[in-house]
């Protein structure tokens, strides 16, 4: 049994029940502690950890990321004001009834990129293969033919961790196993400045008394059908012949029969490709009005260009987004003849399926985004009939 100190990294005898080299009480323990080498890391908090790092007075304090005037949505709620009842993606008005004394701050996305970006620049000093999922979490492989440094994942772990605390300011919760599905699993399992180990001797019977909500790619439309056939435990999906799980769910459901028994062929897969670049604004007051509407979606469509020129993206389909009063979310798609950049041309195919749309129902949030991705090369080819 291996036994792992999180504040010194070092391997110290399992039956101790403090490091004997620095004296912490923080210790991990696990039989497949030294074979597992994936890992899924993910910030504490991260938007509001950052807020809290540059005015140490939060510290103390409840506090909500996000636009305040009750019109948003909670983008990250710190561990203070969670234990109100505030959750990501709540309605702010929600989340202020929950918790009034809350501090809500305006996020800053420029510092939160820099802060990313630092985190980032450290994994990368342990293995090249850092899968980003967003700006908070990422996935890493360390095994044999990846990592850098010649250390046990678990060791590189816990130093990566601490030098995250140290040199960004933010804490991280690590989550170590031999898949993605379960390293993410992990992670979660042990929350803030968590260390969680999941190994495979342990998985099936890990998984087994969970809600099939757990398993990645299950959401909740799927998760209503399989409700309404009496399954809401993996343990009666780990029952099910994988035939019988295709037969239901298709390709997915061959996957499924894997996943359930903590099997996930996925790999980490440095530098994924964008597949979609997007901007939003929640309005003040909900509109109904096309040419407010329509005024808002101009605005967005010239930051929609700009963020494709900085990121030396084009896309192919323009995607519009709206959210009624009563946060129905629609989505409604354009295919363009090629890629583009241009915010005008975006706009003229955003205001086309707006036009659709706008029937005087009320819409607090409008969105414009393009996905089917290029590199600007392939963007705006020149008309040979324009002069």
């Amino acid at each position: 049994m291996a036994c792992l100190c999180r504040d010194c990294a070092h391997l110290i005898d399992a039956d101790a029940a403090s490091c004997t080299n620095c004296g912490s009480a923080r210790l991990v323990t696990h039989p497949e502690l030294l074979d597992l080498s994936i890992a899924h890391i993910d910030c504490d908090a991260f938007y509001a950890s950052v807020e809290k790092r540059d005015d140490p007075a939060l510290n103390d304090k409840p506090v909500i990321v996000g636009h305040p005037g009750g019109r948003g949505v909670v983008t990250t709620a710190c561990y203070i004001a969670r234990q109100y009842g505030p959750r990501s993606a709540m309605p702010m008005f929600k989340a202020l009834q929950l918790c009034p004394q809350a501090v809500v701050i305006p996020p800053d996305m420029a510092k939160y990129r820099q802060a990313s970006s630092q985190i980032r620049s450290l994994f990368l000093k342990a293995t090249p293969l850092v899968e980003p999922v967003s700006l908070d979490e990422a996935y890493l492989d360390l095994s044999a033919g990846a990592r850098l440094v010649d250390r046990a994942p678990a060791i590189l772990l816990a130093r990566l961790a601490r030098a995250v605390e140290r040199e960004v300011g933010v804490t991280v919760s690590v989550g170590l196993s031999y898949n993605k599905f379960l390293a993410k699993l992990a992670s979660d399992r042990d929350k803030p400045q968590g260390f969680s180990v999941i190994g495979r001797a342990e998985a099936t019977a890990l998984l087994a008394p969970l809600p099939v909500t757990t398993i990645h790619g299950i959401g909740a439309a799927t998760a209503r059908r399989l409700a309404e056939a009496g399954i809401t435990s993996v343990r009666q999906l780990q029952a099910m012949p994988e035939d019988a799980l295709s037969a239901r769910f298709g390709k997915f459901g061959r996957a499924l029969a894997h996943l359930v028994h903590g099997e996930d062929r996925r790999r980490v897969v440095a530098d994924r490709p964008t597949k979609s670049i997007s901007v939003e604004t929640t309005f003040s007051r909900d509109q109904s009005a096309y040419p407010a509407l329509a005024a808002a979606l101009e605005d967005l469509a010239g930051r929609l260009e700009q963020r494709l020129k900085r990121a030396s993206l084009a896309g192919e389909t323009v995607v519009l987004k709206l959210k009624t009063s009563d946060f129905h979310s629609l989505s409604r798609q354009s295919r363009l003849p090629h890629p583009t950049q241009r915010g005008d041309l975006i706009l003229e195919h955003g205001l086309r399926l707006l036009g659709r749309e706008a029937d005087g129902r009320a819409f607090r949030l409008i969105g414009i985004g393009v996905d089917h991705m290029a590199p600007a090369t392939a963007a705006d080819p020149p008309d040979l009939f324009e002069a």
